[in-house]
């Protein structure tokens, strides 16, 4: 995944006491994604708006809105939060990964 005529933020967003971090990378059109990398641990999101997340390397649990089932995510997978919701995450090895948000 490459991306062209953006800006990117030089401060990162910084969670979890440093061990989930990302930058916001900003498109012309006004839309935003994050690229961000979590260390391993047990995270908690919310959201406000439609999230994609794509992981481009490492591995996580995922137990999305309404879900009673964790999913595995890896690399070159992706999966989809609904906007006003919140994901638990489990990382089990290093994870990039890049989280588009959705109007």
């Amino acid at each position: 995944m490459e991306f062209h005529n953006v800006s990117v933020d030089l401060k990162s967003n910084t969670y979890f006491d440093g061990r989930v971090t990302s930058r916001n990378i900003k498109f012309s059109d006004g839309s935003l994604k994050t690229l961000g990398v979590m260390l391993e641990g047990e995270y908690e999101f919310n959201t406000t708006k439609k999230e994609i997340m794509e992981v481009t390397s490492g591995e996580m649990h995922v137990l999305l809105p309404d879900s009673s089932e964790w999913q595995t995510f890896t690399e070159n997978t992706s999966f989809d939060v609904p906007a006003n919701s919140s994901f638990k995450v489990k990382v089990i090895k290093i994870t990039n990964y890049c989280c588009s948000y959705i109007d």
